[in-house]
C-alpha cells in the first residue's frame, strides 16, 4: 500500500490536489501489487525535479493546466480527500477550527489555549468567553444610557397607542396591556440610597436575595457577610420616591453560618407577619495531627437543617408604631430542605410545606401535625393555591405535580395533576384564575400550562440557565413575567404573548457569584406608589421606575 501522501507531498495549494490525485488514481490502475520500490523512485524524481528550477516552474504550470481538465469523479475524489486546511489558505471567509488554538479575529492570527490551571494570565475557552460577554454587556449598557425611550414592539409609540385607542381599535384591556409594555421598555436605572445604623456594613455586605411583601412597602434581605455567614433584614420601601430614591434598612443580630435554601414571606399573626426561611444542614469534620505529623479524620459535628419563622417585629421599626409586639421565633427541625412555601388557602390554615428529597411536608404552626407525601424526586419549587386545596411542586426530575391537601399522607388519589418537564423545575408560580400554570427549568425553558387540558400553552423564548436555581415572576396586573438569567441578564416578556420586552444588563461584570436578585411591583412603596422593578446585585440597589 502506498504511504499517506497527505503527509509527505507538499507543492502548494494546487499542486498538492493535482499530485494527490494522480497517486490515488495510479494506485488504484495499477493494482495493490505495485513494489515499494517504485514508490521510492517516483518519490525520489519529483524530488529531483522539486530541486531543479526550470523543471519546478514547467511542473506548476502543468499541473494547473491538468488540474482544470480533470474529471469529475477525480475533482469529487479530490474534495474527500483534501485537508481542511486548504480552504484557509485559499482566502476564504470561514477560518478553520484547528484543535488547542483559538483565532482572534482582531489580529487575525491563532493562539494557543492553555489549561486554566499553574498559568499566569492564561488563554483559556473560559477567559475568552467572559471577554467576550463583557464587550456585549458593556454595548448594551452604553444603549440603555444613550436612548431614553425604547419601543418594545414595531409600530407602538405613545402617540399612536393613543390614536388606535381613541379610533376603537384597541380594547380597555390591550390599551392598558400595551401602555404598560411600552412604559416598561422606557424605565431607566437609578441607584437607591440606603441608609442604615451601620453605614460601614452596607459597604462591605453584599445582597444575596431580596423578596417583596404583599403590599409592597417592605424588603426582606438576605447579605452575606465578609467574614463568612448570613445576616437578615428589611428595608422599608415608603422612601422610594423621585427623585431622592432613599430607603432605611432595619437590621437585627440574627445571623447564620449556613446557606439560606428558601425564603418566603408567611401571615401567622396577620397579613406578612413572619418571614419563613430554610437553613441547610452543615457538617462539620473534626481533624488532629496523628504521630506521623498527619492530618486524620477524627469525628463528625452534623447541624441539621431546619426551617426557621422570624417575626418582622423583631427588625427594629419594621413595623408600624403601635403595631404587634415582638413575636416569637419558631423554628421545626426539617432535615435536607429544598423549598418552601406558606398556604394562604382556608383549608390549609396556619400550614407550610417543605419539599424534601423524595418527600413532601405540610405542618401546621399550632399544632405540629405533619403530613407526609412521597415522591420519586426531589422537590425545588412549591406554591399553594388560593381557591383550591393544591399544592403544586417543581421536581429535579422535571415532573410537576399537584396534591390534593384533602387526601391524607399516603392515600390513594392525592396527585391531582401531572406535567412534565425535560429539567429540573425551579420555579412554579401559579396564575390568579388558578386555571394555568408557569414554570421554569434548568434548560432555560419558561413554559405556560393548561391545566384543564395539561398543554403547552406558550413557550418564553431568552432565558438562560445551566443549572442554577433561578426564581420566575409573573405579574398579571401589568400582564408581564420577569426572569434573571445565570449570564445576568434580566429579561421581562410579555404574559400575553410570550414577546420578549427588554433585556437589562447587569451593571456589573457577568460573574456566578454576582446573579442580580430582583423585585418587580405595580405599588412599590405602598398603594401610592409606582409600578417599577428593584434589581439587588453585589453592595447596591437599584431601582427601574415607570417614568
Amino acid at each position: 500500500m502506498p504511504p499517506n501522501s497527505c503527509q509527505w507531498l507538499d507543492y502548494g495549494p494546487s499542486g498538492a490536489v493535482y499530485l494527490k490525485v494522480q497517486v490515488v488514481v495510479d494506485f488504484f490502475h495499477t493494482g495493490a501489487g505495485m513494489h515499494k520500490s517504485s514508490w521510492q523512485n517516483r518519490r525520489h524524481g519529483r524530488r529531483s525535479h522539486r530541486q531543479n528550477p526550470w523543471f519546478r516552474q514547467h511542473g506548476s504550470n502543468e499541473r494547473h493546466n491538468a488540474g482544470a481538465q480533470q474529471s469529475p469523479r477525480r475533482s469529487s475524489h479530490c474534495d474527500d480527500e483534501a485537508p481542511s486546511t486548504s480552504s484557509g489558505t485559499a482566502g476564504s471567509s470561514s477560518v478553520p477550527d484547528l484543535p488547542g488554538y483559538y483565532y482572534d479575529p482582531e489580529k487575525k492570527r491563532y493562539f494557543r489555549l492553555l489549561p486554566g490551571h499553574n498559568n499566569c494570565n492564561p488563554l483559556t475557552k473560559e477567559s475568552i468567553r467572559q471577554k467576550e460577554m463583557e464587550s456585549k454587556r458593556l454595548q448594551l449598557l452604553e444603549q440603555e444610557d444613550k436612548q431614553g425611550k425604547k419601543i418594545a414592539r414595531l409600530g407602538f409609540n405613545a402617540s399612536s397607542l393613543l390614536q388606535k385607542s381613541k379610533l376603537g381599535f384597541l380594547n380597555v384591556t390591550s390599551y392598558c396591556r400595551l401602555a404598560h409594555e411600552l412604559r416598561v421598555s422606557c424605565m431607566q436605572r437609578k441607584k437607591v440610597q440606603i441608609q442604615s445604623s451601620d453605614p460601614s456594613a452596607l459597604a462591605s455586605d453584599r445582597f444575596n436575595l431580596i423578596l417583596a411583601d404583599t403590599n409592597s412597602d417592605r424588603l426582606f434581605t438576605v447579605n452575606d457577610v465578609k467574614v463568612g455567614g448570613s445576616k437578615y433584614g428589611i428595608i422599608n420601601l415608603r422612601g422610594l420616591k423621585t427623585p431622592a430614591f432613599r430607603v432605611h434598612m432595619h437590621e437585627n443580630l440574627y445571623f447564620t453560618n449556613r446557606k439560606v435554601n428558601a425564603v418566603c414571606w408567611a401571615s401567622l399573626n396577620h397579613l406578612d407577619s413572619h418571614i419563613l426561611y430554610l437553613l441547610a444542614e452543615e457538617t462539620l469534620y473534626l481533624t488532629v495531627l496523628n504521630s506521623f505529623s498527619r492530618l486524620c479524620l477524627m469525628g463528625i459535628a452534623e447541624t441539621p437543617g431546619c426551617a426557621t419563622l422570624l417575626p418582622a417585629s423583631l427588625f427594629v421599626s419594621s413595623h408600624p408604631a403601635g403595631g404587634d409586639r415582638p413575636g416569637m421565633l419558631c423554628s421545626f427541625r426539617i432535615p435536607g430542605a429544598w423549598s418552601c412555601a406558606w398556604s394562604l388557602n382556608i383549608q390549609a390554615n396556619n400550614c407550610f410545606s417543605t419539599g424534601l428529597s423524595r418527600r413532601v411536608l405540610v405542618t401546621s404552626v399550632v399544632t405540629g401535625h405533619r403530613q407526609s407525601f412521597g415522591t420519586s424526586s426531589d422537590v425545588l419549587a412549591q406554591q399553594f393555591a388560593l381557591m383550591a386545596p393544591l399544592l403544586f411542586n417543581g421536581c429535579r426530575s422535571g415532573e410537576i405535580f399537584a396534591i390534593d391537601l384533602r387526601c391524607r399522607n399516603q392515600g390513594k388519589g392525592w396527585q391531582a395533576t401531572r406535567l412534565f418537564h425535560d429539567s429540573a423545575v425551579t420555579s412554579v408560580q401559579i396564575l390568579q384564575e388558578e386555571q394555568c400554570v408557569m414554570a421554569s427549568d434548568m434548560a432555560g425553558t419558561i413554559k405556560l400550562w393548561d391545566l384543564r387540558t395539561t398543554k403547552c400553552i406558550r413557550q418564553y423564548e431568552g432565558h438562560v440557565n445551566e443549572y442554577a436555581h433561578l426564581p420566575l415572576h409573573v405579574h398579571e396586573e401589568e400582564g408581564i413575567v420577569v426572569a434573571v438569567g445565570q449570564d445576568c441578564y434580566t429579561r421581562i416578556w410579555s404574559l400575553h404573548d410570550a414577546q420578549l420586552l427588554r433585556t437589562i444588563p447587569s451593571p456589573y461584570p457577568t460573574s456566578k457569584a454576582d446573579i442580580p436578585s430582583v423585585a418587580f411591583s405595580s405599588r412599590l412603596g405602598g398603594f401610592q406608589g409606582a409600578p417599577g422593578l428593584l434589581m439587588a446585585v453585589r453592595q447596591d440597589l437599584y431601582c427601574f421606575s415607570y417614568s
